[in-house]
């Protein structure tokens, strides 16, 4: 086995916007935190915040901020009910948008919930080279980004790409 075909594990946070769960109800970010772990990666950190613009930045700004994490899943708030602000908070932090995240996202959501999927305002980005994807609050919503488009992009063995060795120019690895 070469080098670039060895596993590549990643530090990568969670975080779940939410008026309305907790630790106790956070399916979603427990479903993330399972999923990046048994794909052999590391979970740096875990937080709820209410839907609110400024509680979304402080807590992606830190993570953005700390060489250790490599990666931020982000769940909640990219509805348009509400108070749903996740696209509004996070944009404005991207240095490079993923413009392919959010398109086909909904495409393979199609799929899944039909038009219904047009509500959704998922979408990815890099900032400070490290890689944010937001993705609706449901459960299934985080399992369909995981299992169709985030875990190959973390996945230095993907071909013909992935997101690692941009992430790892940073970290010096």
């Amino acid at each position: 086995m070469s080098a670039s075909d060895a596993f590549s594990a990643l530090s990568i946070a969670v975080l779940t916007v939410s008026d309305t769960r907790d630790e106790a109800s956070d399916s979603s970010g427990h479903y993330l935190c399972t999923a990046l772990q048994q794909a052999g990666h590391r979970q740096a950190d875990k937080q709820i915040v209410k839907d609110d613009i400024y509680q979304i930045r402080a807590a992606l700004s830190a993570w953005i901020a700390d060489e250790n994490i490599d990666a931020v899943l982000v769940t909640g708030g990219t509805g348009f009910s509400g108070r749903d602000s996740t696209p509004e908070a996070v944009s404005v932090l991207f240095d490079k948008h993923i413009e392919g995240f959010g398109e086909v996202f909904r495409a393979v959501s199609y799929e899944e919930i039909g038009s219904s999927t047009i509500q959704s305002r998922a979408l990815a980005g890099f900032a400070n080279n490290t890689v944010i994807f937001c993705m609706p609050g449901s459960t299934g919503a985080c399992r369909t980004a995981w299992t169709r488009l985030i875990a190959e992009q973390l996945d230095s063995r993907h071909r013909p790409c992935n997101f690692v060795g941009v992430l790892n120019t940073r970290r010096g690895h």
